[in-house]
């Protein structure tokens, strides 16, 4: 369908949904290239609403790379919400992009953002809306090439039967090599399998059609073959030597969306080594953008967008070298902007008085966030997040006595280890920052907890442990509602239901691509959202397809049985992770990456990467220490 008929029927369409402004493009700053003129059409899905999507930095990077290519254009598509969805339907309209209203099914390249998996579903549909075979294997040499990318990529064999080839790690240059490769693919007319191999050969890219899962008769993984020479074993994720210079030019939208501020990574990577975290693991290295490089992207987004309002994005804001000199230099630059200034992600240990105060009136005032994710001591050295309670609570007097009202903690139940008096202590330590904040400010001070449950991620040293059955999370959080209530306190529980359901896509081998299907076909979508998760219909399509859910989140796994995502180097040793998950079995920690070299594989790495890139003038702050000697390395596995 011609995009004047898609827009002809739109007028008709849009009138009768909810937000007509997410299906309209025409925002500022938005980027229309000529659609003849480009060799390579890229569509960047993000498989949510508008309003999400279009507060995910990673899909605007994208986009402002591929359109500043010659003969290539980047354009975007979204999830439409099920009213939209249903008059796509009903009218027999194809899901288009915002650009040039064009069909999903013209364009060479739909890239697919897996930013978390309860997305997969909303990926498949995204895909049969667009009119786009759902199994990679049924695809023609016709139909667009599917890739994947994301931190829910990084284990994408529950995927595997739906995507050509997935990303793994940073995609800031490798999106420009697959787009290069198939202008070649496209120029010499060869078959898709073709396309496939070469893809194969592309650093950070991944093929699962060129390989074959095997399993126990037990009905564990055992190995993953390859069928191809192509196929390399394991398949390192791809990283970039030093972060390119931030973006400016955003699109601003014409509706209220999640995050409506400039958004600048700051640092990406961590070295704090919490073993729950996925993304502290797989993003490794560090690497930190200098205070002017990050002063003058604020400048020029403010001048091409309008917003008042700067998030300084990093997993741990606060662990930035210069995030004082930082924030008191965009504060002083800035001032008769009235800018505000947010620090989404602190971390307790590095919250310092001075950064407080150079928050203080620059910040949103919405609260002060903190994540200590466990209440007793005990357990913050079993999850490697040491920390001294006195210290936290004197830092919520700090925080309640520069004006903040609300106070966010942050919490998981369900670690390794835990016990119902480490739930309880979560109770108490809420009531105890309460009771600081009231002699501060009286009947004004507030504590929010948000309570999630651990789910064992791969790629991180927990991801060998078991996740609570939905017992004992119940438990877990009738303790909590019983005894963290009360004035000015407030209490978030998550679903002990959407708890299962992410671990065991998490934690899922090429199997659980039926189960997704099959869901699929039962109505899931958008399981996300509460109010459209339906536990039930994963069960019988679990059901369907002859598996146990049971078998994907609740069982323990050997140290030395094969995980379904060993193919996948994340350039963090299995043996560190191993050794890591030894350490907290005895609640031994390790200090910061940044004092002292554990030797988890990534600066070999890192090594080889500066080795490929002689040219480029960096430095990784995980190798500034000199103490960091052969000899220091602590050993992996300790007698």
């Amino acid at each position: 369908m011609a995009p004047v008929e898609i827009t002809r029927e739109l007028e008709k369409i849009l009138p009768t949904v909810r937000k007509p402004g997410r299906y309209t493009g025409g925002e500022l700053n938005q980027i229309v290239k000529d659609w003849e003129h480009c060799d390579v059409r890229v569509a960047l899905a993000f498989p949510d609403i508008y309003d999400l999507g279009m507060s995910n930095l990673g899909v605007m990077i994208l986009y402002d790379i591929v359109n500043k290519q010659d003969r290539m254009l980047a354009e975007r598509v979204f999830s439409p919400w099920p009213d939209m969805e249903a008059a796509l339907r009903a009218h027999e309209l194809p899901l288009y992009t915002l650009e040039t209203m064009r069909p999903l099914h013209d364009f060479d390249v739909v890239g697919l953002s897996l930013a978390y998996e309860s997305l997969y579903t909303n990926a498949i549909n995204l895909l049969d809306l667009g009119g786009i075979p759902l199994i990679a294997a049924e695809r023609q040499d016709g139909d667009p090439l599917i890739i994947a990318g994301g931190h829910a990529a990084l284990n994408p064999e529950p995927m595997a039967a739906f995507i050509d080839a997935f990303v793994l790690g940073e995609g800031e240059e490798v999106i420009i090599e697959i787009a290069e490769c198939v202008r070649n693919w496209k120029e010499q007319g060869a078959p898709r399998d073709a396309l496939l191999e070469s893809l194969a050969g592309i650093w950070g890219v991944y093929v699962p059609s060129l390989y074959e899962a095997h399993y126990a008769a037990d009905g564990t993984f055992s190995q993953l073959a390859a069928l191809s020479e192509k196929a390399r074993l394991p398949v390192l994720k791809r990283i970039v030597a030093k972060l390119p210079a931030p973006i400016s030019n955003f699109i601003v939208p014409y509706i209220e969306t999640a995050h409506n501020r400039i958004p600048i990574e700051i640092t990406r990577g961590c070295t704090r080594g919490c073993r729950f975290c996925q993304a502290g693991m797989v993003t490794r290295p560090v690497r930190e953008r200098s205070v002017e490089e990050i002063v003058s992207a604020i400048e020029a987004a403010m001048q091409k967008t309008g917003l008042d309002e700067v998030g300084l994005l990093s997993l741990s804001s606060s662990d930035h070298d210069e995030i004082v000199p930082l924030v008191k230099t965009v504060s002083e630059r800035f001032r008769d902007k009235n800018i505000r200034i947010s620090l989404p992600s602190l971390r307790i240990e590095s919250v310092s008085v001075d950064l407080m105060d150079e928050l203080h009136g620059n910040s949103s005032r919405s609260g002060f966030t903190l994540a200590p994710e466990a209440a007793t001591e005990r357990m913050r050295e079993i999850i490697n997040k040491p920390m001294p309670t006195g210290q936290l609570l004197e830092t919520a007097r700090e925080i309640y006595s520069r004006g903040w009202h609300t106070i966010k903690l942050y919490f998981m139940i369900g670690h390794p280890e835990e016990t119902l008096e480490d739930v309880r202590a979560i109770a108490e330590l809420c009531k105890s920052v309460l009771s600081i904040g009231r002699e501060v400010l009286g009947g004004r001070a507030r504590v929010h907890a948000g309570v999630g449950t651990f789910i064992p991620k791969p790629h991180t040293p927990f991801q060998w442990v078991s996740c609570d059955t939905r017992e004992q999370i119940q438990a877990k959080q009738a303790l909590l509602r019983k005894e963290l209530n009360g004035k000015g306190l407030k209490l978030n529980l998550s679903s002990p239901e959407e708890t299962r359901f992410e671990a065991w896509l998490a934690r899922g081998d090429r199997r659980m691509s039926a189960v997704i299907l099959e869901a699929w076909k039962r109505g899931a979508k958008f399981d996300a959202w509460r109010e459209y998760f339906n536990y039930d219909l994963w069960i019988e399509a679990f059901q369907h397809v002859g598996l146990d859910p049971a078998f994907y989140t609740h069982r323990e796994r050997p140290i030395d049985e094969p995980l379904p995502w060993d193919h996948i180097d994340v350039a963090v040793k299995k043996e560190y992770l191993t050794g890591d998950y030894l350490w907290s079995k005895r609640g031994q920690t390790r200090i910061d990456c940044r004092e002292r070299c554990y030797a988890c594989g990534i600066l070999p790495k890192y090594a080889e990467l500066r080795r490929r890139h002689p040219g480029e003038t960096w430095e990784c702050p995980e190798v500034r220490s000199p103490a960091r000697q052969k000899s220091d390395l602590i050993p992996l596995v300790p007698a």
